[in-house]
């Protein structure tokens, strides 16, 4: 019964149906992003291309993706515009389509870049709005952002192999359809933003836009330089699961390719109830508390795992990834109430960061695997998660705010 009364006074939010479309939204958009690597096999073929050519049209997408976030941030902290994510999802159906048809190198970095200027947009953009629609449970709200961006990520994939893989590269339009569903589900979003940006025109003179930062200059960019490295530490260890679990339990325990997948998926399930429960429990108990156990605690996990046998390690990635997840929403959050006049800007620099930091550590940690061995993979980044200790560093905002 105390469940049930909870979901119902969270039911009861204003803003509650809001936080519905944005993780819709997020689920959607990051399903269509996920759509372009998961065709680079038939991409491969198609056009005849090598590695070097694939990782250019991956270097091209992470560069639109993460670099263009604070830009996008930045600009519509300035200017707000109520329809900054239908814009972002043209950028994506723009690139879907390019994608799907072109049969060129240059089309098809085209047709990514505007799909990563689709994702620049929206993650600051929809991010800036979940704080916003979450008021007292800002947590809450970002951790229902998030888990939808898992979701769709993780399904993306799947669909591909079912609406693609059997016939050709063309099949790439059906996902429009999925574009459309996420044109709908913005409806709301932009009809409840336009609302609060009247009302805040209307209440808040010119005298009291000014907001006083929770700390000075100087201590505000030493603690982003300290949430960065914490945000490096977590994505470095991510990418060696995301990337080469599969390899890893290939190689190690010699489990089929079929059962190599049913363990990443269990990593996978692992991030999103991570992902789901770390925000909410930030607004209990504090972010900083949140991101020193998140990271910090995943340690004791990633030091055993590689040290132990399938079903052991079956049980620790799923601890590891579970832990480890929850600090996101935590850490986007103590960043936008380090600087609450900037959340665009603050939110596109934080998700293009760990966008940036993801692709890069895949790169380094595959020319590792290749010199090392996959199993040196994870010795290695077991000792990541022990950068946590630096979030000692972090002043309690909470009581400064």
């Amino acid at each position: 019964m105390n469940f049930i009364s909870k979901f119902k006074n969270l039911a009861a939010m204003p803003a509650f149906p809001v936080l519905l479309a944005l993780c819709a939204s997020h689920c959607l958009n990051d399903l269509l992003q996920s759509v372009i690597t998961a065709v680079y096999p038939m991409l491969k073929v198609d056009l005849d291309l090598n590695f070097a050519q694939i990782g250019l049209i991956t270097l091209v997408y992470q560069l639109a993706a993460s670099i263009f976030q604070p830009v996008v941030g930045y600009a519509f902290d300035r200017r707000p515009f109520v329809y900054s994510l239908p814009a972002g999802m043209c950028s994506t159906a723009i690139g879907i389509i390019l994608f799907s048809y072109c049969s060129t190198l240059p089309g098809i970095l085209l047709a990514v870049f505007m799909v990563g200027i689709g994702s620049a947009t929206l993650h600051p953009e929809a991010s800036r709005i979940t704080s916003l629609a979450g008021h007292e449970r800002r947590g809450f709200a970002q951790s229902v952002f998030q888990v939808g961006g898992n979701f769709g990520g993780s399904i993306g994939p799947l669909l591909v192999a079912v609406i693609v893989a059997p016939y050709n590269r063309h099949h790439v339009m059906w996902f429009l359809l999925f574009a459309g569903l996420c044109f709908l589900a913005m409806r709301p979003i932009c009809r409840w933003y336009g609302n609060y940006l009247r009302q805040l025109r209307a209440s808040v003179s010119k005298e009291e836009k000014h907001t006083t930062l929770p700390l000075s200059k100087k201590m505000t960019s030493f603690t982003i330089c300290i949430i960065m490295l914490l945000i490096f530490s977590k994505y470095v260890y991510m990418a060696s699961i995301s990337s080469y679990y599969t390899f890893y339990l290939i190689d190690k325990f010699h489990v089929s390719v079929s059962q190599s997948q049913i363990f990443l998926f269990i990593f996978v399930v692992s991030t999103a109830a991570g992902t789901l429960v770390g925000g909410p429990i930030g607004d209990r108990y504090g972010r900083k508390l949140v991101i020193w156990v998140s990271i910090l605690g995943t340690a004791p996990f990633s030091l055993l795992l590689p040290h132990v046998g399938l079903p052991l390690t079956a049980i620790l990635s799923f601890c590891a990834g579970f832990t480890l997840s929850s600090a996101f929403p935590a850490i986007l959050l103590y960043a936008q109430e380090l600087l609450p006049t900037k959340l665009g800007m603050i939110s596109g620099l934080f998700f293009g960061f760990a966008f940036g930091i993801g692709g890069i550590a895949s790169a380094v940690l595959g020319e590792f695997a290749d010199t090392y061995g996959i199993n040196a993979v994870y010795n290695f980044c077991a000792y990541m998660p022990l950068l946590g200790i630096i979030a000692v560093f972090l002043p309690n905002l909470r009581n400064k705010i």
